[in-house]
């Protein structure tokens, strides 16, 4: 299904806002302002955009640790965003969650966990559920290269061909597991090659092009809804920061990083000269790039405004209270 040019220019808008929140957050994390741990997606960002610019506000999203990218473009407000990273009250969970644990049920974000892989179980049990429930949702996860060798992705996706579950399983494959490039950890050249053992259709995509997620994605939503069953897709893709904040990179050349950075490579750049293709001018470009700085701004001085949340507040949401 192809993207209008206002749906393009969606996506733009939500890659540079990925991009740019996150820069910010990096620039708060040195500062001290932001503390913990901090997985930016700088360089995978049209694998959320796309993926987003195919769902409903009410199909389920799973994210995990570097799902920043993902939940922007889904409609988490940047606002309650920063306001979690700063540990504030306003937050998306009330100051308590920070970096990895997101959460927007409005826009269907379900929440997010730092553990490798965990939200493939979650999100077969969000599709049966959609499926039980005599709705046409899908559910979508994101997961990286490094999940797929843990069991519980392969029992997830066991279940979910099994129960025909509405499941959408987006592995972004960037090369590396943290720090281990992905020729030292599976003998799979393409990682597709997991789903046939469960008999779930699958296909390789250019996760750095919008329009090639988009339409992948499209088609496995289109199969979901119709009752067909769980989809697998392969984003093929490439973070260009660290692993996390402070990571060395001496594990990888510098020359290759670079080279994914390179105009035809680059998410951003690519869509902004596709833009510029379809008649856009610079000066149209350059005025989402800047309201996209416009409401990060706002959203870090609201952050930076927001109470932190009250000290007899550090249970609650934390453990249920049972009255026998």
């Amino acid at each position: 299904m192809a993207l209008s040019l206002e749906e393009l220019k969606t996506g733009y808008y939500n890659m540079v806002l990925a991009r740019e929140f996150e820069r910010k957050c990096e620039a708060l994390f040195q500062q001290g302002i932001i503390r913990g741990s901090l997985h930016m997606c700088i360089g995978q960002e049209a694998t959320a955009a796309g993926t987003a610019l195919a769902l409903r506000d009410d199909d389920i999203l799973i994210t995990n640790y570097r799902g920043h990218g993902h939940a922007l473009a889904k409609g988490i407000s940047p606002r309650a965003a920063m306001a979690e990273m700063l540990g504030k009250v306003t937050g998306c969970c009330k100051g308590k969650g920070g970096s990895m644990h997101w959460t927007d049920l409005s826009k269907g974000i379900m929440p997010a966990n730092a553990i490798v892989g965990a939200g493939l179980p979650t999100v077969v049990g969000c599709a049966l559920a959609a499926k039980l429930d005599g709705n046409d949702n899908v559910a979508v996860t994101f997961f990286g290269d490094g999940a797929t060798n843990q069991g519980v992705v392969h029992e997830a996706m066991n279940l979910a061909a099994m129960w025909q579950a509405p499941a959408i399983f987006i592995c972004e494959n960037n090369l590396y597991s943290e720090m281990t490039p992905i020729s030292q950890t599976t003998n799979n050249k393409d990682l597709v090659e997991r789903a046939a053992a469960y008999n779930i259709p699958a296909e390789i995509v250019d996760g750095n092009d919008i329009e090639a997620m988009h339409d992948a994605v499209c088609r496995a939503v289109t199969r979901g809804r119709q009752g067909k069953g769980p989809t697998f897709i392969e984003a093929k893709t490439y973070r260009t920061v660290g692993h996390m904040i402070g990571d060395s990179q001496i594990y990888r050349d510098k020359a290759e990083v670079e080279a994914w950075r390179a105009p035809e490579r680059d998410p951003i750049m690519r869509l902004g000269a596709k833009l510029l293709g379809h008649g856009l001018t610079a000066s149209q470009l350059t005025a989402i790039e800047q309201e996209v700085t416009r409401v990060i701004e706002d959203a870090v001085q609201f952050a930076k405004d927001s109470p932190y949340p009250a000290l007899d507040e550090v249970y609650v949401d934390v453990f249920e209270h049972r009255i026998a």
